[in-house]
């Protein structure tokens, strides 16, 4: 047993002011430091408030949940119409279904609606690090197999579903997830090409990174739908989606290979002498030394990367396809509904929200998780 004591408590007479430590401090280091800053703080604090009140009223108190239905068997949205004060949320009560699940046949809107958590618990284990091993290779293949079959159908005693019939949110999740999984590898090799010391690889790299970049996505998914037709043999078609989902495979790998490649020249050159000390070949140097390293370094830029793409999923409207946003804006062109597109916006953005803000806070988590050794 040791002999020294713990230090005694510090007296309450001796304790530092309350006002120098706490939220307490803070708020006057940061709110109340002058009277500038006093004033405007009061200032935003009345704004904030009255905003947030004519919010409250606008969404709750005055809004109207339900709208009978009227002699024609169409909604009746007078009482919406004569509430300009309020909103009106009859308009998700009416046509949530398809703003989710859009032309999909009605009585098997179950099938999207299990596919859309079957994607949200793909997500969830892919997110566990436990199951970062050869595990997480069957969970994929397997999810991944049961969501196509659960969209077309066809087998099992399902009723087939074209391709031309899906819509809303697992169009959504399809196009981000298979873009950004099929994107990510590649981008890593794209990146690593970028860096080759052949000069064939480096400059096919560096013209596939260029060339992508330099257009927008709209021309990409212009192109694979009208343009990419053209040129295949008579008779043989490709589907809309899947050229689309190409098109944002190849958009997508571009400008995360310039991410991943920022991460590998980050990374201090000593720890490829120290590989090459060690005789690791080079995809062993690469695999097991470089690539975690480097992609540990640019987690946030990855994520920001992420996010961007799964909000530019939106842009498929252009070539027909019904995405999420697309769904809720066609949902709002029956003339009973038109002027409440503000409510279907509100609801879009609440879960595009969800998304990119579980996977904003779960890329903090992480990075602060692989950083932690440097803050010892």
């Amino acid at each position: 047993m040791s002999d020294i004591a713990a230090p005694a408590a510090l007296p309450a007479s001796r304790q530092p002011p309350v006002r120098m430590t706490g939220p307490l401090a803070w708020l006057r280091e940061n709110l109340f430091s002058s009277w500038w800053s006093t004033a405007v703080t009061l200032a935003l604090a009345y704004l904030l408030i009255r905003y947030a009140l004519g919010f409250v009223d606008w969404a709750f108190v005055n809004a109207i949940w339900s709208v009978p239905t009227g002699a024609n068997g169409l909604p009746d949205t007078s009482s919406c119409r004569n509430n300009p004060g309020g909103a009106c949320w009859a308009v998700i009560t009416e046509k949530h279904r398809f703003i989710l699940f859009g032309t999909y046949p009605f009585d098997e809107h179950w099938r999207p609606m299990l596919v859309c958590a079957l994607f949200v618990g793909l997500y969830i284990v892919s997110a566990m690090r436990r199951f970062w091993n050869w595990r997480i290779v069957p969970i994929w293949l397997v999810t991944l197999s049961l969501i196509g079959v659960l969209m077309w159908g066809g087998v099992f005693g399902l009723t087939y579903v074209p391709q031309e019939r899906w819509g809303g949110l697992p169009i959504t999740l399809i196009l981000a997830t298979f873009g950004l999984a099929f994107a990510f590898p590649l981008a890593i090799l794209v990146a690593l090409g970028r860096r080759s010391k052949l000069p064939a690889i480096k400059a096919i790299c560096v013209l596939y990174v260029e060339l992508i970049r330099g257009v927008p996505l709209i021309s990409l998914l212009f192109m694979a739908s009208v343009m990419f037709p053209l040129f295949l043999p008579e008779g043989m078609n490709i589907d809309k989606l899947l050229r689309a989902q190409i098109a944002i495979i190849l958009f997508a790998g571009a400008y995360l290979a310039e991410v991943v490649r920022g991460g590998l020249q980050a990374l201090p050159k000593g720890q490829y002498e120290a590989a090459d000390a060690l005789g690791l070949s080079y995809w062993k140097k690469t695999l097991l030394i470089v690539l975690p390293q480097a992609l540990r370094l640019v987690i946030p830029p990855l994520v920001n990367t992420f996010i961007g793409f799964f909000k530019d999923t939106s842009l498929v409207l252009i070539i027909g396809i019904f995405d999420l946003l697309t769904a809720g804006k066609t949902a709002i062109i029956e003339p009973q509904w038109q002027g409440f597109g503000v409510e279907v916006y509100v609801v879009l953005g609440i879960i595009y929200f969800i998304f990119c803000f579980a996977m904003s806070k779960y890329s903090a988590g992480l990075e602060a998780e692989f950083n932690r050794h440097r803050r010892r």
